[in-house]
């Protein structure tokens, strides 16, 4: 028996111990869903197999897992939407198979796809489903009001769903679901392409909902977000791999974290990799895995002073969800081989050297009186990793649009590629590559169906399409599916596919607007890692995302909001802009309960949820400690610990727009 079956055993036995524990303290209360031995099949595929889990009344379950687990296929079974085609379950006291009808009326089941009317305005859309739920219209506006506020959708009420921003549709069908209060609230990726100030409102939400005893199961590709959850489950394959308390899933993990901080993040675990050290990129640090971390730590200081990375520092870390997540699936079974062999060519040397890749000056785009940019300005120089953020509804896409030659500026100038975006629109689509949220792939279509098409369009010839198409596919890591349906594709396999198609005709630029939404872990970093090597060929890349980790990548960052530039700099600039500041990592139990006592102290700027702990932002570090302590004692609660850390990209990203809110910018 190897090292890995050896931990593969052992995270079994604890599972089996947790699950244990559960299973008696379930017996003591009437389950809000409950699931024995629940499997579905398609055709000869099991989609999920033996699944068993239990939700109390008034508890969140975080399920996650790689694209393709099964995670949906066992929501829309508790929805009564498929048929198990084994076991049985219950949700809300009734069988899914013998009384869907009952299931449905005490459930609200949010997908991911838009279940939205978009030649409804977001109000209509909102009353449709306060008629289907039944809820009475005495008790609909201040519901309708609440949901609207913390959505941040107020002001939109009026507009048509189908005018939306992609996240603002996702924010809309969020605020849908819960129009009602129902016993068990189904969730499949909510939060997938939102940014996180509206995903942290959205979790108080849920905490508002759990105390009304409502049962939550929610899935999620933010490991933070699991972190909040009561329990959590790994699901890989079709099977639970694990199951209980983070804590208890975390302490499954045997071996050590030893987090390495460095400026250059992606060549260290590249070098650590090469040494046979298992090491991941976690924002602006690496993890590495280890057995003893003190032997590590002399390992990995030879290795990168070999490789001439310099380091900051080096710590022994406690493992997150993530780092459990990473080991306990196999990536090589979702995404095939290392992306960075099969990068190939991807770039013809167009931009000559000194030559700025884009250039925008007062951009403007207005749709009747909305202005959704307000005179943008910067520049992006060739082989630059640029990363757009900005909050649902601020502009992005539309920015990028204009970029790309599909939506011509309202007022301002700007050239792509040397090509001047008001005049020179066909010549700039002939130069770029672009990737949207929606992966723009044909479902019907085979996946060498796709890349001809594609090539068709950028107009390859037969000798080199053919050419093109090999290394398309073998970029994908999609040898064996090439003649499949893309429909059959999980998440992580679509996405690559559709980088492949975007840059089949080897563009100096790319633009890929939220290209990781709704991805699992795994399938990210090897994203990135392609991100990586176009970029070492001359590449330019443009990317926006709601990860706020993934922003930590990026050469240089812009953040916009409500169409205006209101910050850019490197990660670390942007960070340094909080320096007037301190944060606080406050950990301790029953963390809402405890948000609520904190965020109204007079000396906290802001107060957060942040993985399994609270994150606090004061100017006056000393007085803010005594006032917490004091504050959770009154409630009786104990500090477990309670310490200053450098900010986060998500933390400097919320602090940028709530000051501009403050300063009246958002107004």
């Amino acid at each position: 028996m190897d090292a890995a079956d050896g931990r593969s055993l052992r995270a079994v036995d604890a599972m089996d111990k947790s699950s244990a524990i559960l299973e008696s303290a379930s017996a003591q209360r009437d389950d809000a869903i409950f699931a024995d031995g629940l499997g579905r099949n398609f055709g000869e595929v099991k989609a999920v197999a033996d699944l068993n889990l239990r939700v109390a009344p008034g508890e969140i379950f975080g399920l996650v897992g790689p694209d393709g687990a099964g995670k949906t296929t066992t929501l829309r079974m508790m929805a009564s939407i498929l048929d198990p085609s084994a076991g049985h379950c219950r949700v809300a006291g009734a069988d899914v198979l013998t009384h869907p009808e009952e299931v449905k009326d005490n459930i609200a089941y949010m997908s991911q796809r838009f279940g939205l009317y978009f030649d409804l305005t977001v109000k209509e859309n909102i009353e449709f489903y306060a008629d289907l739920y039944g809820v009475p219209r005495k008790d609909r506006r201040s519901r309708m009001d609440e949901l609207l506020g913390f959505s941040g959708m107020r002001q939109f009420k009026g507009r048509r769903a189908g005018q939306l921003s992609g996240g603002m549709k996702q924010k809309l069908q969020l605020v849908c679901a819960l129009i009602h209060t129902p016993k068990v609230l189904l969730l499949d990726e909510p939060t997938n392409g939102v940014d996180p100030v509206s995903r942290r409102d959205f979790w108080r939400v849920l905490y508002r909902l759990l105390q009304q005893g409502v049962a939550i199961l929610v899935t999620t590709a933010y490991l933070d977000e699991a972190e909040r959850c009561h329990r959590v489950g790994l699901m890989h394959r079709g099977r639970l791999l694990a199951q209980g308390t983070p804590g208890q899933v975390k302490a499954m993990v045997t071996d050590q974290i030893l987090a390495v901080y460095t400026a250059r993040p992606r060549a260290a675990a590249s070098t650590l990799r090469k040494g046979s050290r298992r090491a991941s990129v976690f924002g602006n640090s690496v993890h590495v895995v280890c057995r003893d971390a003190d032997a590590a730590r002399r390992e990995v200081r030879e290795h990168l002073d070999a490789a001439g990375i310099p380091m900051e520092r080096m710590e022994r870390v406690a493992p997150s969800l993530e780092d459990v997540f990473i080991a306990m699936v196999n990536a090589g079974d979702e995404t095939g081989g290392d992306v960075t062999d099969v990068a190939g060519s991807t770039v013809r040397p167009e931009t000559a050297p000194g030559q700025t890749a884009v250039v925008v000056d007062q951009l403007t785009r207005r749709f009747g009186d909305f202005t959704a940019v307000d005179k943008v300005s910067f520049e992006v120089a060739p082989g630059e990793i640029f990363g757009f953020l900005g909050p649902n509804g601020a502009g992005k896409s539309t920015t990028i649009r204009m970029l790309c030659g599909l939506l011509a500026p309202t007022e301002g100038q700007g050239t792509v590629a040397g090509f001047d975006i008001n005049a020179s629109a066909e010549r700039i689509k002939q130069h770029i590559g672009y990737m949207s949220q929606k992966f723009s792939l044909y479902d019907d279509l085979t996946v060498e169906e796709n890349i001809a098409f594609y090539g068709g369009i950028y107009g390859l010839g037969n000798k080199h399409l053919r050419r093109r198409t090999d290394w398309a596919v073998a970029m994908a890591g999609l040898q064996e599916q090439r003649r499949s349906p893309t429909r059959l594709l999980a998440g992580g396999w679509k996405q690559r596919l559709a980088l492949a198609c975007a840059i089949l005709h080897e563009p100096p630029i790319i633009f890929l607007d939220e290209p990781t939404s709704g991805v699992d872990p795994v399938s990210r970093r090897r994203f990135w890692d392609l991100i990586y090597a176009m970029a070492d060929q001359g590449v330019t890349v443009f990317v926006t995302t709601h990860y706020m980790e993934e922003a930590e990548y990026c050469g240089r960052l812009a953040l916009i909001y409500r169409g205006r530039l209101i910050a850019m700099g490197t990660p670390a600039q942007l960070k340094s802009g909080l320096s007037g500041e301190t944060l606080l990592d406050v950990r301790c139990q029953r963390n809402q309960e405890a948000l609520e006592a904190i965020e109204g102290l007079p000396m906290v700027l802001d107060a957060a949820l942040f993985g399994n702990g609270l994150h606090v932002r004061t100017a006056d570090p000393r007085a803010a400690r005594t006032a917490i302590a004091a504050a959770l004692a009154g409630r009786q609660m104990a500090v477990e610990r309670m310490e200053a850390i450098t900010p986060t990209m998500e933390d400097v990203f919320v602090a940028m727009i709530e000051q501009e809110d403050r300063n009246g910018g958002g107004a």
